[in-house]
């Protein structure tokens, strides 16, 4: 049966001169077809379904909520993760239409090629590298701590002279890199299991919770702001917004719940990442945007009902610090049982959100070598149909990171990588609508260009309130980012190889 997106290819559909040569649709769709690099459709709305929840419930819920009501919101977490939640259901709609128009691998950076051209694509796909790296190193650390809550608070560490390895998160990283090898589906039925466990560790969490539930403890709802203390770094540490309006640093108030938003973002980081698996998708169209938006929404309520009963069960003022937790609020009334439960439920939470995140970064780099800005070598698939050499490669390279790097307050960066992503993909489908409306969409955002724009304010409004510091190390990354396009990527672009015309089969 003939393709639409195939066949018919208007003119303007492939540009292969300059910096912004833009790759067809078109060809995207048929290079996946290529029996080199080749990844199998093995993958239901279902299974997407639950690779979202997986990914995205799982640090957030067991660490972030916790802290992020004691040293920033006070009780308006749950408001600070409604906020977060509405910048991504925006950006959620804008991957779906895109991810059901192109459903090729590589999420926003196969969308960029396809709007903005190969610099801006080789741009985000840099910036998507960031984020799956750091999300994956830091989520496996975290992992791994709550291991040592298992095994009786002995931390699965070794320390040579003043340095520490982290054999719990490598270990969770080599299991996970054979797991991945061996093919997406088997990957979901371990995710299904994961998922299930965690679930039910959290509707535990919800019900004994509300045993010790005190409307009292939520007020006042936004505390008043308390000024920080400058010891020296604090134009560093404090949000870009409070640096731009003279604000100070200060947490709580207006300024505490927006930067919390800001921080709590980090808990709703992966639902991306089902855009990533669109090639390996059965009907990517129908379920791929089913995938999306289905676990968007379940995140979202549970997120928002373990806050609220977090900081109706205690005071937010018990809950300051760095080490407060969900198991923090239970152990203050006595139910110390509920501490390894939680663990167990972190564990397994954390373990498909490393395997997803870890999922997303090979997809980037597998297509951004299937289209030679990476080592062509790369992008060939496995028996399996798998891309086993970068799942190797990346695998090695977040075990070195998890193993001996203290990122401290490096999970930020994984925010500001993401927002910029949604910003870039809400103003492709704009871009796209004008110069593409002949293309069949599965899935329609509504209300362009209202919604799209909606998305980027949302999304930049969070990158605002980010730290400077975060700012400057995203600044230095993507000129890094710079240096290797120019030195690699464009030299050895296929794109850019090819015969001037692309819309010719």
């Amino acid at each position: 049966m003939s393709d639409p997106q195939r066949e018919a290819i208007p003119p303007s559909a492939g540009r292969s001169t300059g910096l912004f040569r833009v790759k067809s649709i078109e060809q995207s769709i048929r290079e996946t077809d290529e029996p080199d690099t080749k990844l199998r459709k093995d993958l239901t709305s279902w299974d997407l379904t639950i690779f979202g929840v997986a990914v995205v419930v799982g640090a957030g819920i067991f660490t972030l909520t916790a802290r992020t009501a004691g040293n920033l919101a006070g009780p308006a977490v749950s408001l600070a993760f409604v906020f977060a939640a509405v910048a991504c259901g925006l950006a959620a709609l804008c991957y779906a239409e895109f991810a059901s128009t192109v459903p090729v691998a590589g999420s926003a950076y196969t969308f960029s090629y396809a709007t903005f051209g190969e610099l801006i694509a080789w741009i985000i796909g840099w910036d998507l590298i960031l984020e799956f790296a750091l999300g994956t190193s830091v989520v496996a650390k975290g992992w791994s701590q709550y291991l040592g809550v298992v095994l009786g608070g002995r931390q699965p560490i070794w320390h040579f002279g003043s340095h520490k390895f982290d054999w719990g998160a490598v270990l969770l990283i080599a299991i996970l890199t054979g797991l991945l090898i061996m093919g997406t589906k088997l990957s979901s039925r371990v995710s299904a299991v994961a998922v299930a466990i965690k679930l039910a560790v959290i509707a535990l969490v919800v019900i004994v919770g509300l045993k010790y539930f005190k409307f009292d403890n939520l007020k006042p709802y936004i505390p008043e702001s308390v000024p920080g203390t400058d010891d020296g770094t604090g134009k560093l540490h404090q949000t870009l917004f409070s640096l731009v309006t003279g604000s100070g640093h200060s947490t709580f108030g207006w300024y505490g719940l927006l930067a919390a938003a800001s921080i709590v973002f980090f808990a709703f980081i992966g639902f991306d990442v089902v855009a990533t698996a669109a090639e390996e998708t059965k009907d990517p169209q129908r379920n791929v945007p089913r995938g999306i938006l289905g676990s968007l929404a379940i995140v979202t309520v549970l997120y928002v009902a373990v806050s609220l009963v977090l900081t109706g069960m205690v005071s937010y003022k018990d809950l300051q610090g760095d080490d407060a937790t969900l198991a923090t609020a239970f152990a203050l009334h006595g139910v110390t049982w509920a501490k390894n439960i939680i663990s167990i439920g972190a564990l397994a939470g954390l373990t498909t959100v490393v395997m997803v995140l870890f999922l997303g970064q090979t997809r980037v780099l597998f297509a951004m070598a299937r289209d030679g800005l990476m080592p062509r070598k790369l992008a060939h698939t496995g028996s399996k149909g798998t891309p086993v050499r970068i799942t190797v490669i990346v695998g090695v390279i977040c075990a070195l990171l998890a193993g001996f790097v203290d990122f401290g307050t490096l999970e930020e960066m994984v925010n500001i990588g993401t927002l910029f992503a949604f910003v870039l993909v809400s103003v492709g489908v704009i871009v796209l609508r004008r110069t593409r409306p002949d293309l069949k969409r599965g899935f329609r955002v509504p209300l362009v260009p209202f919604v799209p724009i909606l998305s980027v304010l949302a999304c930049a409004w969070l990158m605002f309130n980010l730290s400077v510091e975060t700012w400057l190390r995203f600044i230095i990354w993507m000129a890094i980012g710079m240096v290797v396009y120019f030195a690699y990527g464009r030299r050895h672009s296929l794109l850019g190889l090819a015969k001037p015309d692309l819309t010719k089969e």
